[in-house]
């Protein structure tokens, strides 16, 4: 989990207001005019030296390919087949001139550069790092470009290193967004994250937290994490761990003070410590589970009345029919029900940072600790450092046309991108969840 939701779990503990205003899909202004109003954060320059250390990608790595993506920018370029993927990202329409900064080592390579579509051809010398024209392109619509690196021949070990992508004309003349934060690529590289902030009604102790998460064929890469139910000290949802694992994952924080312990947990569930941003309780369900179809998550959480609280999970699995019991974890010095809801989805591998990825989430709902469901039909867009920090925008969140239900969006450089602290309204199903809690496992 990135570091900058330990951050955000915090400042979900605040009140989020119920006042909604119903946006669904809100654009950026200008988006398609070719002009875009969002400032950004990079100062205005005659160029731009796009670092690949932060922006780069290896899209295409063929078996026995060693092509990786490092502090310097592209290594091990020894592979003809393999592809190397830059981005950037234009607020205005017009011309757009590249340039590759690179070196290499022995010999002389021809390497294809591939801008938005069209090819060049260029053939580069020399042990030392230069700035090697490509060519123009006319940029006509706002968004993100994509410069696609390939070798074609060589006389020397491997093509070369290559450590940033030169960009200037009058596409660059203002708005011009990528990662330049050096400290933070690797955060920049897995995209941002982005959050879904439930506000529970006023007076309600909220005992039980209901969701249902839906993920979209196509939308599953690996990285990628559909966390459901979230609340402060904790978060529960689904995630692509490979391309043969996937996981239902349930974590509760350690305290400032103790330690969380398992109370119990489900068949076939594993349990282990965290660590490296945080410490605490982990607890996880390898399941296949699939796109296209609707889960049902249910968090419990119940003070002991000894200064300490339980939180327990359990997801609803249409394969199997049933509900399944993942954990119930301890957390002491703690007194506590539902607090700071949310939703978020994000990437935890920055080498398919390049992907994009979609969930969708429904029906969300609190159970009193007086057995009255309330139904929640509000929730405030936001995202991480990655975003604020303007290193990347692309992110989305809102409400589907197509479905009625919240959505969040991340990764793949899309140029459609939603403001963040934006409130969104779903229109509400009446329909408390069906879930006997007497009979849970």
């Amino acid at each position: 989990m990135k570091k900058a939701h330990l951050i955000f779990m915090l400042m979900a503990a605040m009140a989020i207001s119920s006042c909604a205003k119903n946006m669904q899909d809100a654009l950026p202004a200008d988006a398609a005019s070719g002009n875009d109003k969002k400032a950004s954060l990079v100062p205005p320059a005659s160029s731009y030296a796009v670092a690949l250390a932060g922006n780069g990608f290896v899209t295409t790595l063929p078996a026995g390919g060693a092509e990786v993506i490092t502090d310097n920018g592209l290594g091990n370029w020894t592979n003809a087949n393999s592809v190397t993927s830059a981005y950037f990202r234009l607020g205005q329409t017009g011309q757009l001139n590249v340039a590759v900064r690179m070196k290499v080592p022995s010999g002389t390579s021809t390497i294809k550069v591939t801008i938005n579509g069209t090819a060049f051809n260029k053939t580069v010398t020399g042990t030392a790092y230069t700035d090697f024209t490509i060519g123009t392109v006319n940029v006509t619509g706002v968004g993100y470009v994509k410069v696609d690196l390939q070798g074609v021949n060589k006389t020397g070990s491997y093509f070369g290193d290559v450590s940033h992508i030169i960009i200037s004309g009058s596409a660059t003349a203002n708005n011009v967004v990528y990662a330049n934060d050096a400290a933070n690529y690797y955060w920049s590289r897995r995209g941002p994250s982005v959050h879904l902030n439930y506000p529970i009604p006023a007076g309600v102790d909220a005992e039980w937290f209901y969701n249902e998460v839906t993920v979209p064929a196509g939308e599953d890469k690996i990285g990628s994490y559909f966390m459901s139910n979230g609340f402060n000290g904790g978060y529960f949802g689904i995630q692509v761990n490979s391309a043969t694992e996937r996981r239902v994952l349930f974590s509760i924080w350690d305290p400032a003070i103790g330690k969380t312990t398992l109370v119990r947990k489900g068949p076939g569930v594993v349990d282990n410590a965290f660590g490296g941003e945080g410490t605490g309780g982990q607890s996880y369900l390898v399941f296949n589970w699939s796109v296209g179809t609707t889960y049902k998550f249910l968090t419990r959480i119940l003070p002991d009345g000894a200064g300490a609280t339980n939180f327990s999970a359990w997801v609803f699995t249409p394969e199997t029919g049933t509900w399944r019991f993942i954990a119930t974890w301890k957390r002491p010095n703690t007194n506590t029900y539902h607090a700071g809801l949310y939703s978020f989805l994000e990437n935890f591998s920055d080498k398919n940072g390049y992907l994009g990825r979609s969930g969708q989430y429904n029906n969300q709902w609190v159970r009193s600790t007086a057995g009255v469901w309330t139904e929640i039909t509000s929730a405030k867009f936001t995202a991480d450092a990655t975003a604020t920090s303007d290193q990347r925008r692309d992110y989305a969140g809102g409400v589907d046309n197509a479905t009625g239900r919240f959505f969040l969006k991340n990764g793949g450089f899309f140029a459609d991108y939603v403001n963040y602290n934006t409130t969104f309204t779903r229109t509400a199903t009446g329909v408390a969840p069906t879930v006997n809690l007497n009979t849970l496992p």
